[in-house]
């Protein structure tokens, strides 16, 4: 994936978490959305879940464990961050 795509990528995400307001469904939503943009199927290869798993952990009313999150960030090519609030 290209720099270029990586950045679009992480801007999104970081817009759907400021407004998300904590609301972590939401967030994990917007990262729903990112993946199903990307292609779940290959998305399921890179990460090693399997597609309805991705579907359900990725939806709002899914509820992805943190290393869910932390495969399909790094299949997408992005990571997670601190910053002070």
């Amino acid at each position: 994936m290209s720099r270029k795509r990586q950045t679009e990528i992480a801007t999104y995400l970081q817009g759907r978490m400021d407004a998300a307001g904590g609301d972590p469904a939401l967030i994990a939503t917007a990262l729903g959305e990112i993946a199903r943009a990307y292609g779940m199927m290959k998305l399921a290869k890179e990460t090693g879940l399997t597609r309805e798993a991705l579907y359900r952990a990725l939806s709002r009313e899914g509820n992805p464990n943190f290393g869910t999150i932390l495969k399909v960030t790094k299949a997408l090519g992005i990571k997670l961050v601190p910053k002070a609030a």
